[in-house]
């Protein structure tokens, strides 16, 4: 996708300016065209029917009345789609592998695998004949025995496997049994239960096929991946998929894997020669795109009278499904956070007839540190030593679980600052000690942190005779910025004016890009940017030399040497280059980990007013303290530590998936029953961010996208502790807990 980046008025470097989104105007005019909006001649419009068991075999189903409303093109079912390669076994050599959101075979199997799996696809001229006649298919199914139930399953839990991408627990020393000593201790169980994603642009797909030639325009988060995927999936050259996706309206990890409406638009699309669109409805979403894996956590801390800790245990249980899904990393702030002489972290998982659990915004951390954090401040609630004051006692000097080294750790600082911000030191000690006339008043703090991730990418930049600048990777933009913030990359580097640098991206035709996750996109273009931009300097070097134009402007010089123009690339697009490169980096980075621990950090501080009465719980204020390193755009990286919390005060206060333990249907798959906060539910959020270098990345930058959520739960778990006396362990902290 290009974008014509607006002039500014900054001068010099850009580099951490508030510069406006280069793709603002587009989306508040309306001309940004999401993935449902691309009107293709002959355009089809597809509807899906979804299973109502969660386990079983599909015995008869009845379409005649559904292929009778008119317009009605096709009813696509097990008995008559064509069909579709299994889904790829994960292989280390082919990372699209990691994509399949589930196993299944979708149309081409009569098998029910969870309850709202697609049985059928009806195609038709129109949108409203597709769904009316979805609606006329019947289907009877042969029921089997199914486990979907996930507080009964835990006791079945398994320890989990341990793998290069993810550990399955670590150990220092003989936890248990400084528990058993320690002089001051805590051992508590928490829950958090499912949550769905529920971004502003639902998924949707429009594909068409021009023979074995497929393009398709989807919300995906991992543009490469999805093209590889699909090629496999439907038996063609990788190099005959296209995938556009120039704007996600949200995603926060529920657009990463590759769900049953992508796969289906593409296979009715072949099956009736027609370009085919299919917009999930927001229930569609629920029951055909996975969320976040339910969980069981204990914490244990065993400390000594001073509040140093000598025991820190934290095990958790969650779920996958049958047919798909992994593991979340729960535990993993656990072994970072706090100097404990003894630590035990163990991740366990269960296996469900339900459908794959998937990423969502900080997954593992985000659930982890509420159990973590709570453990935490009941331990300074009971050892009568200030929350704050006992976190810094704690704080390790290297990484407590093996000594690595912290490539960049300001945490000290971000509490400094947030307290003084935030007036902590107004803060009573005692429980329910503060009040505003009727409000009970609460103060809560939490730590934040999220590990810094990178991946290979490729990037061509480009300089013209005529002094503009172009970009070309095929990074996402899912409305934090990306263009905005590799155009301000490539002027510094480039020492060129930011309004003349324009960027590409979006299209699997461009230079590959990693997917959009794990907060790691940044760094990882910005890292290949960089070097592009290097190598272009020096070409720009030699013909300065031999033009005569040292010191000269970059214009003036391809001016002097004659050259309209050039360019360099980093990485490299063909097959064998990409998993080479891939692999030659990941190897790298892998090193690299050995030798740091790289995250961001921050402390969160929370004001809350519980009704003694009614339960109810207000968020009144709040300061988020930052270590993200360097910051790109301070505008839009201040915009994506608050959406964080914003999405942590949901999931503290309000968001539930309800699952029938019956039978694994979703019991509230909209946003009618799903509650997700509204702006009278959100205060004012002070964000600030130490702006401090991580030496070991890329300009010192180590991502924002995923570290805003974490600690948000526990803060305001720890602040309604302070209001009322109640510790609340199970998610999210509703009205009824507090009665």
């Amino acid at each position: 996708m290009t974008r014509t980046l607006p002039a500014t008025e900054t001068g010099g470097p850009v580099v951490g300016k508030p510069i406006d989104r280069v793709d603002g105007k587009a989306k508040t005019s309306g001309a940004a065209r999401f993935s449902a909006e691309y009107d293709l001649p002959d355009l089809a419009h597809a509807a899906l029917v979804h299973s109502t068991i969660s386990c079983g075999r599909i015995t008869a189903i009845g379409t005649e009345a559904a292929a009778a409303v008119p317009g009605v093109v096709a009813v696509l079912t097990h008995l008559n789609a064509p069909p579709l390669k299994p889904a790829p076994k994960v292989s280390p050599l082919n990372l699209s592998t990691l994509v399949s959101g589930t196993s299944v075979d979708y149309l081409n199997t009569d098998e029910v695998h969870w309850d709202g799996q697609p049985v059928a696809v009806v195609v038709a001229d129109t949108l409203d004949a597709a769904r009316e006649a979805a609606g006329l298919v019947t289907v009877t199914y042969e029921t089997w025995a199914s486990t979907v139930d996930f507080a009964a399953e835990e006791k079945n839990a398994r320890p989990q496997k341990s793998s290069m991408i993810m550990p399955g627990g670590a150990k220092k020393g003989d936890a248990e049994a400084a528990l058993a000593v320690a002089p001051v201790s805590v051992d508590l169980r928490f829950t958090t239960p499912t949550h769905h994603h529920n971004a502003i642009e639902p998924h949707a797909t429009t594909a068409a096929w021009d023979g074995d030639r497929l393009t398709v325009h989807d919300g995906t988060q991992s543009i490469d991946w999805l093209r590889t995927h699909l090629a496999l999936r439907f038996g063609v050259p990788a190099a005959n998929v296209r995938v556009i996706a120039p704007f996600v309206g949200g995603g926060f990890g529920g657009k990463v894997m590759v769900w049953p409406g992508t796969i289906l638009a593409a296979l009715a699309a072949r099956a009736t020669g027609r370009p085919v669109r299919l917009m999930l409805t927001r229930e569609g979403v629920y029951r055909t795109v996975g969320g976040r894996t339910p969980s069981t956590q204990r914490v244990a801390l065993g400390a000594g009278t001073d509040g140093r800790l000598t025991a820190l245990i934290h095990t958790s249980v969650t779920r996958t499904g049958r047919v798909g899904g992994g593991p979340e990393q729960v535990t993993s702030q656990s072994k970072h956070l706090y100097a404990a002489e003894n630590i035990l972290v163990q991740q366990n998982l269960v296996e469900l007839d339900l459908l794959s659990n998937t990423s969502m915004r900080a997954p593992g951390e985000s659930i982890g540190t509420y159990a973590l954090e709570a453990s935490i401040d009941e331990l300074a609630h009971r050892l009568g030593i200030d929350p704050i004051e006992l976190r810094m006692r704690n704080e390790p000097a290297t990484n407590p679980i093996d000594g690595k080294k912290f490539a960049h750790r300001m945490l000290r600082e971000a509490y400094a600052r947030g307290a003084e911000r935030f007036g902590w030191a107004d803060r009573t000690p005692e429980p329910g000690s503060m009040r505003d006339g009727r409000w009970l008043v609460g103060m809560g703090v939490a730590s934040a942190y999220h590990p810094a991730w990178q991946f290979a990418a490729s990037v061509t930049v480009r300089l013209s005779v005529d002094g503009t600048v172009l970009v070309r990777c095929g990074f996402h933009e899912m409305g934090m910025g990306g263009a905005t913030a590799q155009a301000q990359i490539a002027a510094d580097a480039l020492g060129v004016p930011f309004e003349a640098v324009r960027v590409e991206y979006g299209d699997s035709t461009l230079p590959v890009s990693p997917g959009a996750g794990g907060s790691m996109q940044t760094a990882s273009i910005a890292n290949s940017l960089l070097a592009a931009c290097e190598k272009l300097k020096r070409e720009l070097d030699t013909l300065a030399k031999r033009a005569g134009a040292a010191g000269e402007s970059p214009a003036a010089i391809l001016a002097k040497a004659g050259v309209p123009s050039v360019e360099a690339a980093v990485g490299s697009d063909t097959r064998f280059g990409r998993v080479a490169g891939q692999l030659k980096f990941m190897a790298k980075f892998l090193r690299d980990q050995r030798r740091w621990m790289k995250a961001a950090c921050g402390a969160q501080f929370c004001e809350v007013r519980v009704d003694p009465d009614t339960g109810e719980v207000r968020v009144a204020r709040w300061v988020g303290v930052f270590d993200v390193g360097r910051v790109i755009n301070a505008k839009t990286a201040s915009s994506q530590l608050r959406g964080g919390i914003v999405m942590g005060i949901g999931m503290a206060l309000a968001e539930e998936t309800l699952v029938d333990p019956r039978t694994g249907r979703i019991m509230n798959p909209s946003l009618a029953e799903y509650h997700v906060p509204v702006h009278a539910d959100i205060p004012p959020i002070d964000v600030s961010y130490l702006d401090d270098p991580d030496p070991t990345m890329p300009l010192g930058l180590i991502g924002v996208g995923e570290v805003g959520i974490t600690g948000v739960a526990g803060a305001i778990a720890n602040a309604v502790h302070h209001a009322t006396g109640k510790r609340i362990h199970d998610l999210p902290i509703t009205l009824d807990k507090l009665l």
